[in-house]
């Protein structure tokens, strides 16, 4: 199968990477997870399929969220990376789910199976929007929608969040993440407008514990990141400790136990089929 991915993407998240990166990445706030399933138009049990699925954060969070729990039928994911895959298939224990290799325009879905697509902190290493757009609206059913979602760190919530990325962005070398307007620009493209009508937003407030230690693996798990060589790599996480030792901006949960509040705001973009 011919796949078209993201040369960062395949490299960073090779094998090996993947149990810091499901270590490290938050899971999603219950808010959104509400969100999506309010709008589905369909009637449960749904057929969902996951793109970009990962690990299995995403798909986790959805099984066990009590909006979801009995509303899915069948949860397809799709994944073009191995390991993490793999990694997947480890840590999602559901006779309904099942994951395959693909990408966002080689899904290997049949026409109109799909109530539901979503894709959680993935769509940034889309290389070519129309044809993703063209493969959702053939696998999705004419009330079908696909759901895009990225946990965003909120830079102007906490200035050690600002500056620990600050610090990480001198490595990024043009790797793609979400950039708001860039990704509002996509749905310009003639095959979205041909295909779905105007996207919807929501943005929910999400502010999971943190350490020190959760901070710094996190920033070790972005795939510009894994690519380091070793004394980058230290320089960086001596960087991150002096930051967190700072901490300006801190909010305590609990002191005494180093931990606190990691800002995020986490963006949902709904998008219906026509």
């Amino acid at each position: 199968m011919e796949t078209s991915v993201h040369a960062t993407a395949q490299s960073g998240f090779e094998a090996g990477t993947n149990e810091l990166y499901d270590r490290a990445r938050p899971s999603y706030p219950t808010e959104s997870l509400s969100y999506i399933r309010q709008l589905s138009k369909s009637t449960a049990p749904l057929n969902i399929v996951e793109i970009g699925a990962g690990t299995g954060i995403f798909t986790r969070a959805l099984l066990s969220h009590p909006e979801w729990t009995t509303s899915i039928g069948a949860l397809r994911a799709v994944d073009p990376s191995d390991g993490m895959r793999n990694f997947w298939t480890k840590t999602v224990k559901d006779n309904r789910t099942s994951i395959v290799k693909g990408t966002f325009d080689d899904t290997g879905v049949e026409d109109g199976w799909a109530d539901l697509i979503i894709i959680a902190e993935a769509f940034h290493w889309c290389l070519d929007y129309g044809k993703a757009f063209t493969e959702f609206a053939r696998i999705l059913n004419k009330d079908g929608a696909f759901v895009l979602l990225w946990n965003n760190e909120d830079r102007e919530a906490a200035s050690w969040v600002a500056q620990v990325f600050t610090r990480m962005e001198v490595h990024k070398n043009g790797t793609p993440n979400l950039y708001i307007d860039l990704l509002r620009k996509t749905f310009s493209a003639l095959e979205y407008s041909s295909l779905f009508h105007p996207h919807g937003e929501k943005e929910c407030l999400y502010r999971p514990v943190a350490t020190d230690q959760i901070v710094t693996d996190r920033a070790l798990s972005w795939s510009y990141i894994t690519q380091l060589p070793l004394d980058d790599k230290a320089n960086l996480v001596e960087d991150i400790k002096s930051i967190l030792e700072r901490g300006d901006g801190k909010t305590w949960i609990n002191e005494e136990k180093g931990t606190y509040q990691y800002p995020y705001k986490t963006l949902v973009v709904i998008c219906r089929k026509k």
